[in-house]
């Protein structure tokens, strides 16, 4: 089962890691906490309400290049990108919401369906989105109520993301106004990261996911990060993308990195 804040999540951190192990015979289940519905969007995809009904029939079409079995929602709202927005219509912001509650929906899902693994956002919350915290504080919380094995903290390696961007900047292929520094504080480092997946035998499926978020591609005032990943040629998307990293809750740091999700499992 993997766990994520909005629609489009799935696609950049796990997508890869989902589509190689639904194609390997294993049920893989999506899950996320809001629909995004004041996610950052062209105006011809509407707000509220519209834009939900947009991000929602964008994760199933991503759920369907990846293979998933079944996407389900928990039913809470969009926090925004600073936490800003306040409960309306009885519907709780997702980072308003008490963890045990959240949780216990979440378990029940893991226990429907005997998940054996759980991925969800490291304790960075990756880029720091408050949806993105709640979902770390949720996930490890409903793995222990549902008695979920092994937990993969969805990350990137940040040693490797700070030391791209500076070689970018030298090359002036980045903004100037991008302010590398705040990087160096999200995801999380090597050090602390326990598996590397290789998806690029999957990298087909896990960008047709991340082009069924059109949504999230393009903002009034310009393309966003989407648009331009999709936009790379096929070998450096590969090059870039070909990789997903996860920091394995409560395993002890050896310095070994775990090139399959179900090597923690053990054998039957």
């Amino acid at each position: 089962m993997s766990f994520h804040a909005h629609p489009d999540d799935e696609a950049l951190l796990t997508a890869g890691t989902l589509a190689r192990a639904a194609a390997e015979g294993h049920r893989v289940v999506l899950v996320t906490a809001t629909a995004g519905e004041v996610g950052l969007a062209a105006s011809e995809f509407g707000q509220g309400a519209s834009l939900a009904g947009h991000r929602l029939a964008e994760l199933h079409r991503s759920a369907d290049a990846l293979g998933a079995a079944r996407v389900e929602l928990l039913g809470y709202s969009d926090s925004g990108l600073h936490g800003e927005i306040e409960p309306s219509d009885g519907v709780r912001p997702f980072v308003r919401a008490d963890v045990e509650v959240a949780a216990r929906r979440l378990a029940e899902i893991l226990v429907e369906e005997k998940a054996d693994i759980l991925t969800s956002y490291d304790a960075a919350g990756g880029y720091g989105h408050p949806d993105h915290l709640q979902v770390h504080k949720v996930g490890a919380a409903a793995a222990g109520i549902a008695g979920t094995p092994v937990v993969l903290e969805a990350t990137v390696d940040r040693d490797l993301l700070v030391r791209a961007l500076r070689t970018g900047r030298r090359l002036r292929l980045l903004p100037n106004e991008l302010d590398i520094t705040t990087f160096e504080r999200a995801f999380s480092p090597r050090s602390e990261i326990t598996h590397c997946i290789d998806v690029r035998g999957h990298i087909a499926a896990k960008r047709a996911s991340m082009a069924a978020h059109a949504s999230q591609a393009t903002a009034d005032s310009g393309d966003r990060t989407l648009a331009a990943l999709l936009r790379l040629p096929g070998p450096l998307y590969r090059l870039i993308l070909g990789r997903e990293w996860f920091v394995q809750r409560g395993r002890p740091r050896d310095g070994r990195l775990l090139t399959d999700v179900f090597s923690s499992l053990g054998t039957p």
